[in-house]
């Protein structure tokens, strides 16, 4: 019973510091882009979110919230 518990909480935890880690990553990732893209033009909210830097990002974020919706 008490190993029920446990993996609660730990899958809680590594829920929120998956999620605060995507976070936090896509915003470091999002100064770099914005400082790569010189031209007013190309800076695009559509093109700095579908850039492939960060699906990684993205991955992240996703692999938290499923975490925290499946409960073990």
């Amino acid at each position: 019973m008490w190993y029920t518990g446990i993996v609660e909480i730990a899958s809680s935890i590594l829920a929120m510091v998956l999620v605060a880690a995507g976070l936090i990553g896509q915003g470091f990732e999002l100064k770099k882009i914005r400082a790569s893209i010189r031209t007013d033009e190309q800076l695009n909210p559509q093109n700095i979110f579908v850039d492939k830097r960060n699906f990684k990002w993205y991955a992240l974020i996703a692999a938290g919230l499923v975490i925290s919706f499946v409960r073990f």
